[in-house]
């Protein structure tokens, strides 16, 4: 893609709905343009270094394809950019339309992006303690009294049996409720209730009722739990 195309679209996060989209303030935009040509300020945050070639797999969430994302800096959003997600380095990359590379976005200037199928991704600050927090990107799976998060992330493990990879990568994920400011880690059903100050009883003939089991399905479990209206 050898432009960023800016079209009207819908703000990243749909409750901040005054937020600004580029694109539709034309007058500020050319402004824009004219100061931070190819918007070089935003996106360049040094060349993407290529994973190495010794480890099988990919250090990528989904797809090692660039996909067209709406990418939201500074309070305004940019829709069809180009954005491929290490999620390894927890790295956001684009690619440059001039010098033809790939380029990490900074990741102290991202507030969020939403992938081509819906998928939403925050930056939440704080939960230093946790081990593969990154730069600090979550998925949000859902809001309510609070919101759910799930972090996505990849390591490796040793291979000694095949001579031309000495390790291969392994997805993992971890589970968040934020609320009020602060990360509540969701490792079993009763942190999730606790965390929410639900009414256990209650919710328990709920959630058997809708066969939800947070061993089972964890996303969809914190999905039902941040918008159920019983508490204590």
């Amino acid at each position: 893609m050898r432009t960023i195309i800016f079209l009207v679209a819908l703000v990243l996060f749909k409750q901040e709905a005054s937020a600004q989209v580029a694109g539709r303030n034309l007058p500020f935009l050319s402004s824009y343009q004219e100061e931070i040509p190819y918007f070089q300020e935003l996106i360049t945050g040094g060349q993407y270094a290529a994973p190495s070639s010794l480890i099988k797999g990919d250090p990528y969430f989904v797809t090692r394809q660039f996909e067209a994302g709406t990418l939201r800096i500074n309070g305004i959003s940019y829709p069809q950019v180009p954005l491929l997600y290490d999620i390894y380095r927890d790295q956001l990359v684009t690619f440059h339309p001039i010098f033809n590379q790939k380029i990490l976005i900074k990741p102290e200037k991202i507030d969020g992006f939403e992938w081509s199928d819906g998928k939403l991704f925050r930056f939440f600050p704080g939960n230093e303690s946790f081990l593969h927090r990154g730069n600090g990107i979550y998925q949000v799976l859902g809001q309510g009294k609070a919101i759910a998060l799930v972090k996505r992330y990849k390591t490796t493990r040793s291979l000694r049996d095949i001579a031309r990879y000495n390790s291969e990568y392994v997805e993992k994920k971890d589970y968040f409720l934020w609320k009020d400011g602060a990360f509540f880690p969701i490792n079993k059903s009763s942190q999730a209730i606790f965390a929410l100050q639900l009414n256990a009883k209650v919710l328990k003939k709920e959630l058997k009722g809708k066969g939800l089991k947070f061993n089972k399905d964890p996303e969809a479990y914190l999905q039902y739990l941040v918008v159920y209206p019983q508490s204590n």
